[in-house]
């Protein structure tokens, strides 16, 4: 991928040329049309900033979004919006592709990336500032704070004052011969703007508080909310779901599409999601990283039903398939309160899908981790040994090292258990065991079974006092799963090996 990026970004410089499978998206879009009904062709994106990993709120948006695409038959884009230079990495970027591949949210289009996209933005602006809607503003940035601390100090909002904004019989400053202006939008100043959110409702802002936002630095670079703007409006974008932390930039955002002409997408803002106690999720919680969770053990499956759950209900439904959630997906059911995140739940929802899936998908899973490990997955049946542990196990890592059970030598007996419970009367018991089970005609986990239980009865004990003896001294340790199935699966010739050598 750092390759490929390296490559995506060098095409932004003149006579750079895309690699294939990418476009700068560059045709110029016709005005959609809107309404509070679902237009014929549904298309949601997802536009990170590769400024660092996936996290899990970025994750949830991606997943509504790719839903609700998926729902309706539409189209679900991926955008990159990596203008921020000192801090987008190719890593990101990978880290974000990886993240939503591991999720199973391949998109229909893209990704497309801004940087690719300067040219497209620069040929609105200049479009802008020819019709009108957008101006040349020479303040400096000292003088815009002074316009706003004097805001400040008669009780209004803190605010650029339009010194540079065009008016009919305004007469504007001289323009300064040593500054290089900003572009401004020429904001309406009189009415609201309002919008139906799909997720909160009917919300409006009243235009007077809406300041002509800056849509170009001096370096001519466009700024976020411009770009966000041609991009939805190019890119044909009918419905953005994204955070509720971009509600004060939607207004703005909307009144930059009727200036170009073109109507707003409808807009859902989703609210954040809240660690265990209540405050925003954060590091302090835990793992945020899509992709770490990837590293503790968890299921894609097991996470994309968990964090759908997060702020999206289909009735008391806890747990469903991807396919379901497709089938259910309604923005009606997106809850307007935050939702909190819960790692014990996530658990619980992570064991139901390992205990529910295949064997071989498990052993699949299961292999490499038990090769970090130090173990050797080739060394047994693994799938078996999944079978034997994955109703007991909530997550990936728990199963691989009960696996190294399998998968490893035995580990050294401690000596303060082998003095309590590898008594000379325990050994003469395990000496008989193996005897007997050396002659077994079949070598299973019923033929164990039996012969353990006629071990017992010869002895007059419990079983405590042959299982214990026996499960240290095949495996080095006092609890495992049921010793009849793990001698079934260390095999007949492990077995004898590791008690002869207990006898010396």
């Amino acid at each position: 991928m750092n390759l490929q990026y390296s490559k995506i970004r060098q095409a932004t410089r003149p006579g750079g040329k895309l690699p294939p499978g990418h476009s700068a998206f560059n045709a110029k879009p016709k005005a959609q049309s809107m309404s509070s009904s679902i237009p014929s062709v549904v298309r949601t994106r997802f536009a990170p900033s590769p400024t660092g990993y996936l996290h899990l709120g970025g994750a949830r948006t991606a997943l509504f979004s790719w839903a609700y695409a998926r729902h309706h038959q539409g189209v679900f884009v991926l955008r990159i919006e990596d203008t921020d230079l000192e801090r987008s990495t190719p890593e990101a970027v990978q880290a974000i592709l990886d993240g939503m591949q591991w999720l199973g949210m391949q998109p229909d289009e893209g990704p497309f990336y801004q940087m690719q996209r300067m040219d497209r933005y620069r040929e609105v602006i200049a479009q802008m500032l020819r019709e009108g809607s957008a101006y040349l503003c020479y303040s400096t940035p000292e003088e815009v704070e002074a316009m706003r601390e004097k805001a400040r100090a008669a009780g209004l909002k803190p605010r650029y004052d339009g010194t540079w904004r065009p008016e009919a019989g305004k007469t504007l400053p001289p323009v300064p011969a040593d500054r290089k202006p900003v572009v401004r939008f020429r904001s309406p100043l009189q009415g609201s703007t309002s919008w139906n959110d799909v997720v909160k409702g009917p919300i409006s802002f009243d235009n007077a508080e809406l300041d002509d936002l800056v849509i170009a630095r001096t370096d001519g670079t466009p700024t976020y909310n411009f770009c966000v703007v041609v991009d939805d409006w190019d890119m044909k974008i009918t419905h953005v779901l994204r955070g509720d932390d971009h509600i004060n930039n939607t207004p703005r955002q909307i009144n930059i599409l009727r200036a170009l002409g073109a109507e707003p997408p409808l807009y859902g803002h989703l609210p954040m999601i809240l660690g265990p106690d209540g405050e925003k999720l954060s590091k302090r919680h835990g793992a945020v990283s899509v992709m770490e969770y990837d590293k503790q053990g968890y299921l894609p499956e097991a996470m994309v039903n968990y964090l759908a759950r997060l702020g999206w209900s289909h009735g008391d439904d806890e747990l469903f398939s991807r396919e379901q959630l497709v089938e259910w997906f309604d923005t009606r059911s997106l809850s307007k309160s935050a939702a909190q995140w819960d790692p014990k739940k996530l658990n619980w929802v992570n064991a139901h899908y390992i205990k529910h899936s295949s064997d071989e998908d498990l052993a699949a899973h299961v292999a490499p981790r038990v090769a970090e490990l130090g173990g050797d997955p080739g060394s047994t049946d693994l799938p078996a040994v999944m079978a034997l542990l994955k109703d007991r196990a909530e997550t990936l890592n728990q199963l691989a090292d009960g696996a190294m059970l399998f998968c490893a030598p035995p580990v050294q007996i401690d000596p303060e258990l082998a003095a309590q419970h590898l008594t000379p009367e325990a050994r003469e018991i395990l000496r008989d065991f193996a005897e007997h089970a050396g002659a077994l005609p079949v070598w299973d986990t019923a033929s164990l079974a039996a012969l353990i239980q006629e071990t017992l009865a010869r002895h007059g004990v419990k079983m405590p006092k042959l299982g214990i003896p026996l499960r240290l001294a095949t495996t080095g340790r006092k609890q495992t799963p049921a010793i009849d199935a793990v001698l079934a699966l260390l095999g007949r010739d492990a077995v004898l090996q590791r008690l002869a050598a207990l006898q010396g």
